[in-house]
């Protein structure tokens, strides 16, 4: 299928969005990050020493000509903090989409949507293309479209919790009440838990644990990779029809065994 990803102006050929932190090495994340067929790569901007180019760091690993970078502002937990990060991983060049996150609670990690709000109006009109990180509400997916959100994030449970999408309901909702893709973030554990998200009509999912802490990292990464693509597939094959009852796969009408 000639299945095209559009956010905002960007168009990516993988459903698939993976990060970078979590690997026990650089090397097994650049090999993990090539099995997974990805275009687009997130990095916690705020943990990237921007300052000294003559030390190699994070940005160092990954292929610009290959993949995208996506940056993000993990580890913020006020608006402010979140638009001070996004707009350092412009001024260092690596350009104007960002993954937006601002976290409410430490210990969830679950976002604070008045603070996402607040710094998705700001930085939409400084000119970023947004992408946030938000709950699984789909009042706050409209608004946060309503402000100028290139797509919105809906975490299927809590941040590498690895529990799978755990209100399937809300995901639908999310769907019906924007035009703009919707994309999961967060929660998603193996590779069934990605097939289930695009049966569900998601237009894609982002990872990081599950692949960086897998005891194979570059084989899940493949095994993502083959999930989203089945998944998208299923979605548009359009499942059968849930029923109480066995219905025969074969009709009964012109058997020539009679009971």
């Amino acid at each position: 299928m000639n299945d095209i990803l559009k956010i905002g102006s960007y168009e990516f050929k993988s459903r698939l969005i993976v990060g970078t932190g979590k690997y026990s090495s650089p090397e097994v994340m650049v090999k993990a990050h090539q099995a997974s067929g990805a275009d687009l790569v997130t990095v916690a901007i705020a943990r990237v020493n921007l300052d000294n180019r003559a030390e190699k760091n994070l940005l160092d690993y990954i292929d610009r000509k290959q993949f995208t970078i996506l940056p993000n502002t993990a580890g913020a937990y006020t608006a402010e903090d979140a638009i001070r990060i996004a707009r350092l991983g412009r001024a260092a060049g690596i350009g104007d989409l960002v993954k937006l996150e601002v976290l409410g609670d430490p210990k969830t990690l679950l976002p604070d949507v008045v603070a996402l709000l607040e710094a998705t109006q700001v930085l939409v009109k400084e000119g970023f293309i947004v992408m946030p990180y938000t709950n699984d509400d789909p009042i706050i997916a409209k608004k946060l479209q309503d402000l100028g959100a290139a797509c919105v994030m809906p975490l299927a449970a809590p941040i590498g919790s690895g529990r799978g999408i755990q209100n399937r309901l809300n995901l639908k909702f999310i769907q019906d009440a924007v035009s703009i893709p919707v994309i999961v973030d967060a929660g998603v554990g193996t590779a069934s838990d990605a097939a289930i998200c695009m049966e569900l009509g998601a237009d894609g999912v982002l990872m990081n644990t599950a692949i960086a802490g897998a005891k194979n990292p570059v084989l899940m990464a493949e095994a993502m990779r083959e999930a989203i693509s089945s998944g998208r597939k299923a979605f548009f094959a359009g499942r059968i029809p849930m029923k109480e009852y066995a219905s025969a796969s074969s009709p009964e009408e012109g058997l020539a065994i009679k009971t």
